[in-house]
């Protein structure tokens, strides 16, 4: 990655669907800029396109044309370009971390056991150097030895973020990460991604239909039929 102060940015970037002989556009010519460490929300009504983009964003799908950067290395360009499978692979797996609505905790696996789930697949050079403290700074490491049964929604979410955080991403993508939580839990999962975005220079990408939570972003766009604007 570039020394870039921009974490990605995305020219015109438009996905199209068909649907028999419509042409759906869930995401339209989107033009936005984010710069490292920024806490970005995304909000909008349902079928708004802002999963969409930020799959988009993540490059978990690919667009129907326009162009996509990240730390200026050119990602999609064009007419939908792209690189290959392979270096796009390597790319999510070095570059992103992601958090979904659901947990997708393993249920006969510990806390610590989940956290360190990646690490079956690939191990980032300088990653995991301590778990533990990662743990700690979420809150959950007394809850290392627990099965996902024994422990609160709030704490099974702070364990999905230590899992997507485990291998030291850039961005960090949350779709909808506190949709299953009551409003204190909500809360507080939104209070550890201001503090790591603005401790670590995490660059974090949520989207959320909770107006009130989307604002304690740094940035807030609202999507609609396609289209995004930055709320002021």
């Amino acid at each position: 990655m570039s020394n870039s102060t921009v974490s990605l940015e995305a020219t015109n970037l438009t996905k199209l669907y068909h649907r028999g002989s419509e042409e759906i556009a869930a995401v339209r010519d989107v033009s936005l800029r984010i710069n490292k460490g920024e806490f970005v929300s995304f909000t909008g009504p349902s079928g708004s396109g802002k999963t969409t983009l930020v799959h988009l964003l993540g490059c978990l799908d690919n667009p129907t044309s326009g162009e996509l950067t990240l730390g200026g290395r050119p990602i999609f360009s064009g007419n939908g370009r792209q690189l290959s499978e392979r270096t796009l692979t390597e790319i999510r797996r070095d570059i992103f971390g992601y958090i979904f609505q659901n947990f997708y905790l393993i249920p006969t696996l510990t806390v610590m056991e989940n956290v360190l789930l990646p690490f079956t697949f690939y191990r980032k050079p300088g990653a995991g150097k301590d778990v533990m403290g990662l743990l700690k700074l979420l809150g959950i490491d007394h809850r290392k030895d627990h099965l996902p049964g024994k422990i609160s929604g709030g704490e099974m979410q702070r364990v999905a973020i230590a899992r997507s955080l485990v291998n030291s991403p850039e961005i960090l993508l949350a779709d909808e990460p506190t949709g299953n939580l009551d409003t204190k839990r909500s809360a507080e999962i939104i209070r550890i991604l201001q503090n790591l975005s603005r401790d670590t220079g995490l660059t974090v990408l949520m989207v959320s239909h909770n107006l009130e939570l989307a604002g304690q972003a740094d940035r807030q766009f609202e999507m609609r039929d396609g289209g995004i604007s930055e709320r002021r």
